[in-house]
């Protein structure tokens, strides 16, 4: 939880968040009302993909990356695929 209230903070103060995180937390992020919020389905603990999975951390991060240029609205959460 402490990572929502560092992405409201945050976005209070201008900068725009993008939170990661994996598939089995949809329900909290949900609730703590973030403004973006990308779903992966890596496994808990590893929401970027396993050590040395360079590939998978770069399509993560690109997914993260275009997620904060689109958004169009606040609570925005979007799967990785």
């Amino acid at each position: 939880m402490s990572v929502g209230h560092v992405a409201r903070a945050l976005e209070e103060a201008g900068i725009a968040t993008v939170v990661i995180a994996v598939k089995s937390f949809e329900a909290r992020m949900k609730m703590m009302s973030l403004p973006r919020v990308l779903l992966t389905s890596q496994l808990l603990g590893r929401p970027m993909g396993g050590p040395y999975d360079n590939e998978k951390q770069s399509k993560i991060l690109t997914a993260a990356i275009q997620l904060l240029e689109t958004s169009k609205r606040n609570g925005t959460i979007q799967m990785e695929f």
